[in-house]
């Protein structure tokens, strides 16, 4: 994940943030006004990323720019320091031993798993978390994740960790908004990159800028104005950043499928990252 260094996160956006972010929508009465066409019709495109299929849709399309694979299941050992300033980025979702992320999942681990290979590293997650600090871990720490995650337990950790943080966050957030599988994946993308909060460069703050271009489909907008003012919002924050500035995860995956018109991920899929070619037959 290309997190952006914070202390420690506050994981799953928190249920007062996430209702800080919901949009309430007064209920219909029998004198309120009929919904207009283009409400209507956002209801009906809501869709809902988290059944099975598509979910695992999203987990090979997160793959294919986060580690140039769609073999999402074959990251849980992945591990290295990408030189962004992160520490160590590992796992399914790019846990950073710099941002937070990881020192939680470990945490999470630990407390289902007492005896596990990582927990001794506990106290240096500590220390390390804010740095790109290797103090305390360097080559044992990496073998000890690898040993962790031939494991069903930090596998299921792991997937509980993304869930929680990321994907729940996003997905909630999508249909509160009233968009489509591809509105919620774009959510998605950009929650892993971005992490969750509210500032500038985070989640919360691109949606903010997002909005004041264009109304969502739960305040009536069109989802493809909004998502293309999503797009635009979040090139802003990856062009702020080296490490971020090849945005052809947007440019040639999502606005892909925008162009499309596929708003419910249905396959085939094609696009590229990076100028890779892949697709979900």
């Amino acid at each position: 994940m290309s997190k952006k260094l914070r202390p420690v996160l506050i994981g799953a956006l928190g249920a007062a943030s996430v209702a800080a972010l919901v949009i309430t929508t007064p209920a219909l009465s029998s004198a309120a006004p009929a919904p207009s066409a283009a409400s209507v019709s956002a209801v009906k495109a809501v869709g809902d990323l988290s059944v099975a299929a598509k979910k695992e849709i999203a987990m090979k399309l997160v793959s294919s720019a986060e580690n140039s694979s769609l073999d999402w299941k074959a990251q849980y050992k992945y591990i290295e320091d990408i030189g962004d300033g992160r520490g160590y980025t590992a796992g399914i979702i790019g846990f950073c031993s710099g941002t937070g992320d990881m020192l939680e999942l470990v945490q999470a681990y630990t407390d289902a798993v007492p005896n596990n290979p990582l927990a001794k590293y506990l106290p240096a997650l500590k220390k390390v978390n804010g740095t790109d600090s290797h103090s305390g871990l360097g080559s044992a720490f990496e073998s000890a994740w690898k040993s962790a995650a031939a494991t069903t337990a930090f596998q299921t950790a792991q997937n509980n960790e993304r869930d929680r943080v990321y994907f729940n966050p996003a997905v909630s957030q999508g249909k509160t908004d009233g968009l489509s599988n591809l509105g919620q994946f774009a959510y998605y993308d950009a929650i892993v990159m971005h992490g969750p909060g509210t500032d500038h460069s985070s989640f919360g703050g691109i949606r903010s800028a997002a909005i004041k271009k264009a109304k969502p489909p739960s305040q009536g907008g069109d989802e493809a104005t909004y998502l293309k003012a999503f797009f635009a919002a979040r090139k802003i924050v990856m062009n702020e950043e080296e490490a971020h500035s090849d945005t052809s995860r947007i440019d040639t995956e999502q606005v892909t499928f925008l162009n499309a018109g596929n708003f419910d991920l249905h396959t085939p899929l094609k696009w590229k990252v990076y100028g890779d070619s892949y697709t979900i037959n």
